[in-house]
């Protein structure tokens, strides 16, 4: 049974992996809002709305590894040109050069793998996810992922986000820390068991950034009803609709779309 994850508002970077023989190994680094249709867009061409340097050059492998969850097109398309770019983002600067002996998909790992450690990323509601699990690599010690940031296996697709048929009082609520009105689009939900919070997201991301007033983006916190303890990430993708990937995901070992991409040798 093979588990395909439904993700709405999907936003994801990907990793492509070359299995042509005559240019096997190459990488592509790309954002897709629909993970499923790039891949068969990357082997059909560029008429069929491929990239001009995948166009040729297949047949390409089924996408190694895609980083999604961030929270706009913008957030994405910032991580995509960072790992495309490393040593011209100053958040990357302390990332070596390939090394000589350091394969393609080694150095976009490595690369992937400070990434997730560096500010603003390393606090967004990310899941590492890899769709080729042959293809999976390991985080070094020191390059452990934060906790809230899952590694998880298996498809990925990207969901229509469907208005529900909800009456008005349905479709209406009260937030349980400022008391106002709060409309399903604004609102976060508690997920455990018998708990029926719900609240405005910048409501509850102030009540979990009181100890942290530093920050803009929380990480984690204590529900106000509760009191059961909350992962920000979470929170996220159970608003966004992918609550079923919380249970095949596995923490890191310390506990028409728009497209664009870059080709590495």
């Amino acid at each position: 049974l093979v588990m395909v994850v439904e993700v709405e508002g999907f936003f994801g970077v990907y990793m492509l992996y070359c299995t042509n023989p005559k240019y096997k190994g190459r990488i592509y680094i790309g954002f897709t809002v629909n993970p499923e249709r790039r891949v068969t867009q990357h082997n059909a061409g560029r008429h069929k709305g491929g990239a001009k340097r995948t166009s040729g050059r297949g047949p390409w492998s089924e996408m190694l590894l895609i980083i999604h969850g961030f929270p706009s097109d913008i957030a994405a398309l910032r991580f995509e040109w960072a790992w495309q770019h490393p040593h011209s983002s100053r958040r990357l600067s302390h990332v070596c050069k390939r090394f000589r002996k350091e394969s393609s998909l080694q150095f976009h790992w490595r690369v992937v793998s400070n990434m997730l450690q560096v500010a603003p990323w390393n606090r967004q509601p990310l899941t590492a996810r890899w769709l080729k699990q042959e293809f999976k690599m390991d985080f070094e010690p020191h390059l452990q992922p934060p906790m809230h940031i899952p590694i998880a296996f298996g498809s990925v697709t990207a969901k229509k986000s469907q208005q529900a048929d909800l009456s008005p009082e349905e479709t209406i609520f009260k937030c349980f820390l400022c008391k106002g009105l709060v409309k399903v689009p604004e609102k976060l939900s508690c997920f455990h068991p018998f708990c029926d919070m719900r609240s405005h997201v910048i409501c509850l991301a102030k009540h979990f950034l009181k100890s942290e007033s530093s920050h803009l983006l929380p990480v984690e916190g204590e529900c106000p009803s509760c009191s059961k303890s909350l992962l920000w990430g979470t929170l996220i993708r159970y608003k966004n609709g992918c609550f079923r990937n919380l249970e095949e995901t596995t923490p890191s070992s310390y506990s028409v779309s728009y497209t664009t991409e870059v080709f590495f040798l």
